[in-house]
């Protein structure tokens, strides 16, 4: 599954923070189940490389596993050869980007300012992440979709909840990346389930309108 195809069958990005290995293959079905198409595990979380691993040994042919919280060119290698397919990155570093890119990966890179976003672009990002996006606005994201590449896709993280979703989209982000209120460490599969399902259906009930 590419970048775009997952992003057009539902442009949210599961962001499980402090998934344990044993935990990982029960979530991520949990989350297949109700539609994502898109998870990431950020490198902040216990052993995350082993339950990137394992989702993508289970799943990695129905959605795009990858990583979260990506800071240095080493994790994008370790990445690459576990089979993470996407590097999401909390800040614009245009060398992490090159090696996401140069490894055949797919990079998100996190920005806050409209130099941020075109430096990321500049190197070859495929989407950009607006973090913290609870720092931000609405009106943010609208003043950058009038100079950014109609093509590069924003997405907002940071506090989204299904509640808080429509002034975003309104203003043109194009998706989220959800963590807390989709995910906390230790919910169990059913939980989760039931979140990320409250989610899709935001998201459904905002293409209605």
């Amino acid at each position: 599954m590419s970048f775009w195809s997952a992003i057009e069958a539902l442009p949210l990005v599961a962001i499980l923070r402090g998934l344990k290995p044993d935990e990982s293959e029960g979530v991520a079905e949990a989350l297949i189940d109700a539609g994502f198409r898109c998870i990431e595990v950020p490198l902040n979380s216990p052993q995350p490389f082993d339950s990137i691993a394992r989702i993508v040994r289970r799943f990695g042919d129905q959605a795009l596993i990858g990583a979260g919280t990506v800071t240095t060119e080493a994790e994008v290698a370790r990445l690459k050869d576990i089979g993470a397919r996407v590097i999401v990155s909390p800040h614009t570093d245009p060398a992490v980007i090159r090696a996401a890119k140069a490894a055949g990966l797919y990079a998100l890179p996190g920005f806050f300012t409209a130099s941020e976003a075109f430096a990321a672009l500049n190197a070859g990002a495929d989407g950009l992440k607006l973090f913290p996006a609870e720092a931000a606005s609405p009106q943010m994201v609208k003043a950058l979709k009038a100079i950014l590449p109609p093509t590069a896709p924003l997405f907002a993280v940071g506090g989204v909840s299904p509640n808080t979703m429509a002034p975003w989209l309104a203003a043109g982000a194009q998706g989220f990346g959800l963590g807390s209120a989709l995910y906390k460490p230790g919910m169990d599969p059913a939980t989760v389930g039931t979140n990320a399902r409250a989610f899709v259906a935001a998201w459904a009930l905002s293409l209605s309108r």
